[in-house]
């Protein structure tokens, strides 16, 4: 690993406010008054928020997005080599997360500089802590594909993932994309719809996917949207006597009958020995 070179700045990911401006830390004020350079996924909101907060940056302040950073991200890097810091916001949250920010950290890790964070607001983590669902074990997805068939392509890959799942999806959108979730995972698999979150009409919505797809078709949904899923539900364990069925089916196929119960055990993750004998035993 290499060593910050001596004099270089550093890069800070500030979590900003996503929705209500009273959670801004005062780490995330100073920095703003502070920072050599702010790099702003969209300045108009970055102008908004410092002056909601009474803040007057000191700094200069850039637009950094999605379709910028490839060419922004070695201006940054120079920006901290020559010893000053790059304080990055984005329009709501945490950055990198599902927001520009990636590019700018790989960089400077790779020249060895440091990377730091101001922790904070995070509609992620706030959408799984009030979504009542399993917070053990999570995974976030982002938005899912717009177009239906990659949509459905990419749910029939997270059907039978266990962990609880967290999406962010559009409001015109929200309907189609919880129809399509009733569709791959089942109506009944539970999950909750995380609105406006922290807001002043902040909404939670729980139930099935077939009950929330129905909501979704039959109001106009509006604002910031988080949908969180529960994981797929343990499969019931399979008895040997459940497989001699398979087993059969392969022995008329030509199969020998050791060779098929080897096949079927080993795709189901089942006890030869034991198959071996509820085959015999049903004969």
């Amino acid at each position: 690993m290499r060593e910050s070179e001596p004099g270089a700045g550093r890069v800070v990911l500030a979590a900003t406010p996503i929705g209500n401006l009273g959670d801004a830390s005062r780490r995330l004020i100073e920095l703003l008054e502070e920072a050599d350079v702010i790099a702003a996924e969209d300045t108009r909101r970055l102008h908004r928020l410092v002056q909601g907060l009474g803040v007057h940056p000191s700094g200069r302040v850039l637009s950094y997005h999605e379709h910028n950073e490839a060419a922004k991200t070695p201006e940054l890097v120079d920006e901290v080599r020559s010893g000053r810091t790059v304080l990055l916001v984005t329009d709501a949250g945490m950055p990198s997360v599902s927001d520009p920010g990636y590019r700018l950290v790989e960089a400077a890790v790779a020249q060895g500089f440091a990377v730091t964070a101001v922790p904070g607001p995070s509609a992620v983590l706030t959408a799984l802590a009030l979504s009542g669902l399993p917070t053990d074990r999570f995974c976030f997805e982002g938005f899912l594909p717009r177009k239906a068939g990659e949509r459905a392509a990419r749910l029939a890959e997270l059907a039978s993932e266990r962990r609880t799942l967290v999406f962010f999806e559009a409001p015109h959108r929200l309907p189609a994309m919880l129809r399509a979730v009733a569709d791959s995972f089942g109506a009944e698999r539970p999950l909750a719809v995380c609105r406006e979150l922290t807001k002043t009409y902040e909404e939670v919505l729980r139930g099935t996917a077939g009950e929330l797809a129905d909501w979704a078709e039959g109001n106009e949904v509006r604002g910031e949207i988080a949908v969180v899923i529960g994981g797929a539900p343990e499969a019931p364990p399979v008895s040997a006597e459940d497989l001699v069925a398979a087993v059969n089916g392969l022995v008329s196929e030509g199969a020998r009958l050791k060779d098929a119960v080897a096949a079927v055990a080993a795709d189901a993750g089942a006890s030869r020995r034991e198959l071996y004998a509820a085959v015999l035993a049903a004969r």
